[in-house]
Parts: C-alpha cells; sequence; structure tokens
C-alpha cells in the first residue's frame, strides 16, 4: 500500500489542486516503513492524479479537493479521504487504525474563507 498526503509544515495542506508537495508513505502490514516527500512542480488539478497514479500511490488523503480532481483520481484507481486536517503522520496513523475521519463530501470550497481562487481553469464543485 502507498498513501499520498498533501503536505504543508507537518499538517495536510487543504487544497489538492494547489499542493505544492504529497509526503508519501509506503505500508506493509499495516505499518509505515519508509517516507518520501514529493515535489508536483506546480502541476495542477487533473496532472497531480497522473503523478501519484506513476510512483503507485493508491490512497490520498487531504483536506479540500474540487469534483475534477475527484473525478481524476477515481479513473487513476486512487481511493480518496477528503476533508482531513491536522497532522499528516497522525492522518496516517489514524487511517491505519480504522480510525480517521474524513468527509466523503469534501469539496474545494468547505475553506474558501481563508483565500479567494476560483480553482484555476476548472470549477470546483459546488462554489456560490
Amino acid at each position: 500500500m502507498k498513501i499520498a498526503v498533501t503536505y504543508e509544515n507537518g499538517e495536510v495542506f487543504q487544497h489538492f489542486g494547489h499542493t505544492e508537495r504529497f509526503k508519501i508513505y509506503d505500508i506493509e502490514n499495516e505499518k509505515i516503513t519508509v517516507t518520501t516527500i514529493v515535489n508536483t512542480n506546480g502541476s495542477g488539478h487533473g496532472a497531480l492524479a497522473d503523478i501519484l497514479k506513476k510512483i503507485g500511490v493508491d490512497t490520498l488523503i487531504c483536506g479540500g479537493i474540487g469534483g475534477g480532481a475527484k473525478r481524476a483520481l477515481a479513473e487513476a484507481g486512487i481511493k480518496l479521504y477528503g476533508g482531513v486536517s491536522g497532522d499528516a503522520d497522525k492522518a496516517v496513523d489514524q487511517l491505519l487504525s480504522g480510525e480517521l475521519k474524513f468527509d466523503s463530501d469534501a469539496t474545494c470550497d468547505h475553506h474558501g474563507e481563508h483565500h479567494g481562487h476560483t480553482c484555476g481553469e476548472q470549477r470546483c464543485g459546488e462554489h456560490h
């Protein structure tokens, strides 16, 4: 199993489409064996799913995420745990122990009051 977390300063970054890095966790026997940081080099929404697929990620933990990105992840066969915040390492530990609290309906507009954006060229779910 390989888990990716949108990552900034040890925390789950809150906008999938704007993440500058992922922390990747290699998992064996329900334990973290290796972690690495992968820079996205400014890639946008659609390209991020391809990056994750190419490095063998099968699970993503993130904050907010738009509808287009959700579809791209689904097409890549990557399981999504959205609406997560706080410490990235703790989120992975909670996922492995079955205790992760996440929101399957998380969209990038749940935190929109922190920054005004339109999610690039794509619409992010339900901007109002």
